[in-house]
């Protein structure tokens, strides 16, 4: 009977770590709107190499808005995969018709600083802290994560900052975007006082925890991303 029940357990706790088992490559493509009209697509790729990842995407306009905005935004993750998710080691920003425009980020976990490059300006930023993602790679951890956290407190690094954010959680319902419906959980970013930069991020907890949907609103203009496609391979 003993043996029977430690069977047992021990195929529950398998089959749970199946379920939040960290999935090597996820491609993606997003429609991306502007204030309602769309602007273009968002095509973005993770990879992962034993603990090594990386994270790319790339926007492009669509339409006759190219003749207006004709380069590629591309944007880079790359770091570790540890017991915690996600850990970037380096983030870069880049627009392929603005060369001189490209920011960079580099996380020096041992010696906990920063090291900030924009056009020919470098400067060091100390103190960095356990739970730090950057742009990109903040929305990635949602799939890392064993279960999703009520609040979710983290600092944020682009390529010429860092930030502190904090998201709170509550059930959105469902909601339907290109690739489908999903039934999903909402995360929107508690603002500190003199911070206008609103974010909505929408998980489906049926999708590996992807965000199929993203929402930043600041200065005026909202920006939003919905699912097109999505491909997991465990």
């Amino acid at each position: 009977m003993f043996k029977r029940l430690v069977m047992m357990v021990a195929a529950a706790l398998l089959a749970a770590n199946s379920a939040h088992a960290s999935p090597q490559q996820i491609d993606a493509v997003y429609d991306l709107y502007r204030n309602g009209q769309k602007l273009g697509s968002v095509t973005e790729n993770f990879t992962r190499s034993g603990n090594l990842y990386q994270i790319v995407s790339e926007t492009r306009a669509v339409g006759p808005l190219k003749l207006f905005w004709p380069g590629t935004i591309r944007l880079e993750s790359q770091g570790e995969v540890n017991e915690n998710g996600l850990r970037p080691n380096s983030f870069r920003h880049a627009r392929s018709d603005r060369p001189n425009k490209t920011a960079s980020a580099a996380l020096d976990w041992n010696k906990r600083s920063i090291r900030f490059q924009y056009k020919d300006e470098i400067r060091y930023e100390n103190g960095l802290r356990d739970r730090s993602q950057d742009q990109l790679s903040q929305l990635y951890q949602f799939v890392f994560m064993p279960r999703l956290p009520t609040d979710y407190s983290l600092d944020v690094v682009s390529g010429k900052t860092r930030n502190d954010y904090r998201y709170r959680q509550r059930d959105g319902g469902k909601i339907s975007v290109p690739a489908g419906q999903y039934p999903v959980q909402e995360f929107d970013r508690i603002l500190a006082p003199g911070d206008d930069k609103a974010i909505t991020v929408w998980v489906a907890p049926g999708r590996n925890n992807f965000p199929v949907q993203i929402r930043i609103v600041e200065d005026g203009v909202t920006l939003e991303q919905r699912l097109v496609r999505l491909t997991i391979k465990p």
